[in-house]
């Protein structure tokens, strides 16, 4: 969306007069003044975040697809057959 807007800026830019030249700007990493920003702050994202977030949802499809087999099962849609092949 940045690089849109950019643009549009850049054609408004244009339409101001020919002897216009338009000079990209990175906003993201300099500010207006053209300063060079510092680098953002890094979150540390630990294994215990990673944790919190995929187990509730390991344990939530796990449930899902259990309930899903029995409603199968229940309609006889999939039934798996007891083949006893060791004569």
């Amino acid at each position: 969306m940045v690089s849109v807007l950019g643009r549009l800026a850049g054609l408004s830019a244009l339409r101001h007069g020919p002897g216009r030249a338009v000079t990209p700007r990175r906003t993201a990493v300099c500010s207006p003044s053209g300063a060079v920003l510092p680098k953002p702050k890094k979150t540390p994202f630990g294994l215990v975040r990673i944790a919190l977030v995929v187990m509730p949802f390991l344990y939530v499809g796990t449930q899902i697809s259990k309930n899903f087999a029995a409603l199968l099962e229940e309609h006889d849609i999939f039934v798996p057959e007891d083949d006893d092949d060791d004569d």
